[in-house]
């Protein structure tokens, strides 16, 4: 399936919002003034993509929802069962790390039924693969499928955070959540 072509607005807003996930990252307070700074553009370029502090955080949630959807589809046919998918999703995950914090973080996107319903969707892959796990007895069928996806979502950004500080390589960081997650759930 061919991707569609993004005009020439969309790859400005993709690139506004990349930045803007930087900065927010560090700086979770700062003003679309420095938000816009960040970007390299003006208030007023900001406003003319966004209008709100509210709709730019929607925005970012969204970029980072399609990013990560983006990542995930591009696992090949045989990475969907669960034994390969988990290790390959985690090992491409990794580098999105700042937007996966941002999800976690941005407690407005918490209430968003657009966010919510596209969060769900880039996640229900992942749920399928640990069921398959847990029904082949790779992962203990005793916890919840949930709580497993949760214990995975934190071990990406706890990781991310530690690459970022310099305490963790990052060439071993998914080896490490791997090692961790499967330890730490398997039967």
């Amino acid at each position: 399936m061919n991707k569609p072509r993004i005009t020439a607005k969309e790859a400005k807003l993709h690139a506004i919002l990349d930045s803007a996930t930087e900065l927010l990252v560090e700086k979770p307070t700062a003003s679309l003034n420095e938000i816009a700074e960040h970007a390299g553009i003006g208030i007023a370029t900001l406003h003319r993509y966004v209008e709100s502090r509210d709709q730019l955080m929607l925005q970012l949630g969204l970029r980072a929802v399609q990013v990560v959807g983006d990542t995930m589809s591009r696992l090949s046919q045989d990475e969907k069962d669960g034994n390969s998918y988990i290790p390959a999703l985690i090992e491409a995950l990794i580098p999105l790390g700042a937007k996966i914090h941002f999800l976690t973080h941005d407690a407005s996107l918490y209430y968003n039924e657009e966010m919510l319903a596209a969060e769900n969707k880039i996640l229900e892959p992942i749920r399928n693969a640990i069921r398959s796990l847990q029904q082949a007895g790779t992962l203990r069928q005793d916890l919840d499928t949930e709580w497993i996806l949760n214990v995975l979502y934190s071990l990406l950004i706890l990781t991310w955070q530690q690459v970022q500080q310099g305490n963790i390589a990052k060439n071993s960081a998914a080896k490490l959540v791997n090692d961790t997650l499967f330890h730490g759930v398997k039967t």
